[in-house]
């Protein structure tokens, strides 16, 4: 009985542990100061998030992916489609190089062929079902094709007459595509991949559309859109667009195709005439989808069956061309610190970058040692940081290298200071991130592991007189932490040892 009962509960605890958030984001790239791919992990570490969108197949990303169980989906850029739709043998290379390489460390789910290509780029159309054909021809050769689906995202905007959702359908123009798509989509078991913004329908609208009904914000009854056709109540945009997307595939007898939501998302900041792009509607708009799609509400077509969906995106890019807006859709800044902080009541630890005050600082990667080492020297000397925490014997001593010796003082420094702006630069050899970088006895200032009484607290921090050096070799070390929480299975098989 006791150890049918340490089985349930192991298993109990497994399927708890690898609970599926349905919630992933998109790393564009068009950034100054991309994050390195270990920075990209720890973030989306931090943020329990298992799910990423790259736009290409970067190998240091997929590099850094392996082993994480975050599930990925990798892209072929639009500028390859037309080699690959014609060569069979260029898909295959294709397959090899940036899918058979990494998988199955790198926990490769799905592949997009392009990007929006009826719309952005409609000289291409014609040769997009022949190029997934080919990569999925190529992923049988290797083996893969259970294991991996091949799709293309679609703007919404393919859609026409999108309400009421009972009568949308798809551009006619673009049936010679669709239709074989879709045949394709069905006969592989694929998901139709959508880019679903009510941001670009609000303020395309002109009024017509109340912004209530584009941020998921509540609305009286007499307020809710109604589909005369099938009497269902739509309360924001988002749903009525994937409704109006399964409506447009059964219209033309396709019926068993799941959506997945590529993008979505609302940007945080707008030039003069982009009144709407505000921090507010943007955390509000995200925070109310990501509580949407975690509580599997479904859509009034499909009610209970979740969409998984994908936020545009990780960080601003701030090189993006285009208006202000553009290049502010981010979650993050590229130093690791939320735009916003979102509102995700119930939502656990998905996305909780509601961390603003437990931010620490830390020293980059790759960058000149010898300037880590003055830097080193200075935050423990005229900087008046508390650095007996690193002296050899006491618990930040190991492991005794330059940047751990640095991100230690780095962040005490930055607590110090209140986090104020500037404070975690020095010299441009350190970075803010949401991670906390404590280590088993190794308690960093603003960990909320430690019980001291931090920001501006000098007591606490005050300088130690034999403290101007560190004592450090340059050497690096770099910790890889798992993705695993096993606190639950823990704590389940202890309460299992009682029944013993």
């Amino acid at each position: 009985m006791a150890a049918l009962l340490l089985l349930f509960l192991f298993l109990f605890a497994s399927s708890a542990l690898s609970q599926d958030s349905l919630i992933g984001v998109n790393i564009g790239t068009e950034v100054t100061n991309m994050p390195s791919p270990t920075q990209v992990v720890a973030l989306l570490k931090s943020q329990n998030i298992n799910r990423v969108r790259l736009y290409d197949a970067d190998r240091s990303m997929l590099l850094a992916f392996a082993h994480t169980g975050v599930q990925v989906i990798i892209s072929v850029p639009n500028d390859q489609l037309l080699g690959i739709s014609q060569s069979n043998a260029t898909a295959a290379n294709w397959v090899t190089r940036n899918v058979a390489a990494y998988y199955p460390a790198t926990n490769i789910t799905t592949i997009a062929v392009g990007s929006e290509v009826l719309t952005s780029l409609p000289n291409a159309a014609s040769v997009l079902v022949s190029a997934l054909k080919y990569i999925q021809a190529a992923l049988i050769t290797a083996n893969l094709d259970r294991q991996i689906k091949v799709s293309t995202p679609h703007s919404s905007t393919i859609i026409l007459d999108s309400f009421p959702p009972s009568q949308a359908f798809f551009n006619k123009t673009w049936d010679p595509v669709i239709v074989p798509l879709l045949k394709f989509l069905q006969s592989t078991g694929s998901p139709l991949l959508l880019n679903v913004y009510p941001y670009f329908d609000y303020v395309q609208s002109n009024g017509v559309i109340p912004l209530d009904y584009a941020l998921f914000q509540p609305l009286q009854a007499n307020k809710e859109a109604v589909d005369a056709n099938t009497l269902l109540h739509y309360t924001n945009v988002f749903d009525a667009i994937v409704d109006a997307a399964y409506f447009a595939m059964s219209y033309l007898n396709f019926t068993n195709i799941p959506i997945v939501v590529t993008e979505s998302g609302w940007p945080s900041k707008g030039g003069p005439s982009e009144h709407d792009a505000t921090v507010e509607n943007a955390n509000t708009y995200n925070s109310n989808l990501i509580q949407h799609v975690i509580n599997k509400t479904g859509t009034p077509k499909h009610p209970g069956t979740a969409v998984t969906t994908y936020i545009y995106e990780l960080y601003n890019e701030d090189t993006r061309p285009g208006p202000v807006s553009e290049k502010n859709w981010g979650l993050f800044y590229t130093n690791g610190t939320p735009v916003y902080t979102l509102r995700l009541a119930g939502a656990g630890a998905i996305l909780a970058n509601d961390t603003t005050n437990q931010t620490f600082c830390i020293a980059k990667e790759k960058v000149d040692k010898k300037m880590l080492q003055a830097a080193l020297d200075w935050a423990c000397g005229p900087g008046k940081v508390d650095c007996s925490a690193l002296m050899q014997g006491e618990s930040c001593y190991e492991p005794d290298d330059v940047v751990a010796h640095s991100t230690y003082a780095f962040n005490a420094y930055y607590q110090k200071m209140g986090k104020s702006s500037g404070s975690c630069d020095f010299k441009g050899v350190a970075t803010v991130t949401t991670t906390d970088p404590s280590r088993g006895t190794c308690v960093f200032p603003g960990s909320a592991k430690s019980n001291q009484t931090l920001g501006n607290n000098t007591t606490a921090l005050a300088p130690s007189a034999n403290s101007t050096t560190s004592g450090c070799i340059p050497k690096y070390y770099h910790p890889h932490a798992s993705f695993g929480d096993l606190t639950l299975l823990s704590l389940l098989l202890i309460v299992a040892l009682v029944f013993l």
